[in-house]
């Protein structure tokens, strides 16, 4: 029996100064959305906020 595939989500981290571009991965459609805050950030704030527009993407790209 096949197991069905796990999503995964990857961040990828890039200081650009006093600023952050995360970017959030899914690894079933490679669809990928961008956040930037402050450097200072919490990182587990950061990729919270860019699941949570990952997520949306998702949804929205499903409702096509």
């Amino acid at each position: 029996m096949e197991s069905p595939e796990q999503r995964v989500v990857y961040f990828e981290h890039i200081v650009l100064g006093g600023s952050v571009k995360v970017t959030a991965i899914d690894s079933l459609t490679a669809i990928e959305v961008s956040i930037v805050g402050p450097a200072n950030a919490a990182k587990s704030d950061l990729e919270r906020l860019a699941l949570r527009k990952l997520k949306v993407r998702l949804r929205r790209g499903e409702a096509s």
